[in-house]
């Protein structure tokens, strides 16, 4: 039997919420072992956002899956001992707190790495642990409109709102879960921990990297002008006559030729004209006199590089993506894989505290003498 990435990697996730959390279950769908540190009263907000189904919140089984669950009140004194034994048993800690908050706690880089000095230490936060905006709140919208992001994604007067959290995700939980599996990969050649400084903002910020460069030699062009952002008809999106979506990808001479072959053969040269809104237009109207299902069955078989815009509940029956087996059932609720998990179950994502008893147990503490201080559930 094939072994996990990360089996015998033991993880403690202080986080809440989404980016911390949807990090860890990156590195759990790997193999690691993620130990969720809550509150005991409440624990994880995330726990009791809606919908619920047999009285579990879906957003939070979709981010906590093959975890398991301890409650401690890191406040607590009678918290320090079992906080040390599980510092001392773990590879890798990621929080997400306001830089400074888990200093107060006395759980901060400095202070972790005089209980485990090869620890992995993992920090999201939305503007980084230097700065003058360091410890100022802010969420996914505030970070994608320091980014530029917001604005890249501007049409003519409007910013369009994005309708999922791309700062949170990309920008800080992918980067977590990379940093953290460099500094593992680092620890085993030098045997040196690491601090990993993740700034949300500055993550949505490198995914523009292109676009800095291009924005800076075209002395300052418009989002919506070039190539990739809709400045050219061929690389747009279009609507149907039914109010669907096309979305058009046919850059290469050879696509565009297939694609103008299959629309309307007098539109040849209207495809690479950056910033030509008629030649657009020209696109648009062809492709507004028929419905989605038309084209799509016009273009099947066709090496076009055009694509339906998809709904979720078309993406769940759709053949490419259960051909890959990308969903599957728990809880009655069918959830997104991770592109890199290696499970082949999945476990439903743990109550509040579900394993604080084995865990301490295991760890030497006495889980009676925390239960009745009312450090943990």
């Amino acid at each position: 039997m094939e072994h996990f990435f990360l089996e015998g990697v033991r993880v403690l996730d202080f986080s809440r919420l989404l980016p911390g959390p949807f990090a860890t279950l990156l590195l759990a769908d790997m193999g690691a072992e993620v130990i969720k540190i809550e509150d005991p009263n409440g624990g994880d907000y995330a726990r009791y956002y809606p919908p619920f189904i047999n009285e579990s919140g879906v957003f939070f089984e979709a981010i906590n899956r093959n975890k398991r669950s301890v409650t401690l009140n890191l406040k607590a004194p009678q918290s320090a001992d079992p906080i040390r034994r599980l510092i001392q048993s773990a590879d890798v800690i990621v929080e997400s707190f306001r830089p400074g908050v888990m200093d107060a706690l006395g759980l901060g880089y400095e202070a972790v790495k005089e209980l485990k000095p090869d620890i992995v230490y993992v920090s999201i936060s939305g503007y980084g642990h230097s700065g003058p905006k360091s410890r100022d709140a802010g969420h996914d919208l505030n970070f994608l409109a320091l980014s530029g992001l917001l604005d890249q994604n501007r049409s003519r007067n409007t910013v369009v709102l994005p309708g999922f959290q791309v700062a949170d995700l990309a920008g800080g939980a992918l980067y977590a879960a990379m940093g953290a599996l460099a500094a593992l990969f680092k620890r085993e050649r030098s045997g040196a921990g690491a601090f990993v400084d993740v700034s949300m903002t500055e993550g949505a910020m490198s995914l523009l990297a292109p676009h800095f460069a291009t924005h800076a030699a075209n002395r300052g062009s418009e989002p919506g002008s070039g190539m990739l952002d809709g400045g050219i008809a061929a690389y747009n999106i279009y609507q149907t006559s039914d109010g669907r979506f096309l979305a058009v990808g046919a850059l290469e001479p050879k696509f565009w030729a297939g694609f103008v072959e299959a629309v309307d053969p007098s539109l040849v040269n209207s495809g690479h004209s950056e910033g030509n809104r008629e030649n657009t237009e020209a696109v648009a109207s062809v492709i507004r006199s028929r419905t989605l299902s038309e084209w799509t069955e016009i273009f099947a078989g066709l090496d076009v590089c055009v694509e339906p815009v998809l709904s979720l509940d078309e993406v769940l029956l759709h053949p490419l993506h259960r051909s890959r087996e990308a969903f599957f059932e728990l809880n009655g609720v069918k959830h997104l894989k991770s592109p890199l998990t290696q499970r082949e179950e999945h476990r439903q994502a743990p109550a509040l505290g579900a394993d604080t008893d084995q865990i301490f147990s295991e760890l030497g503490v006495n889980v009676a003498e925390l239960r009745s201080a009312g450090v943990c559930l």
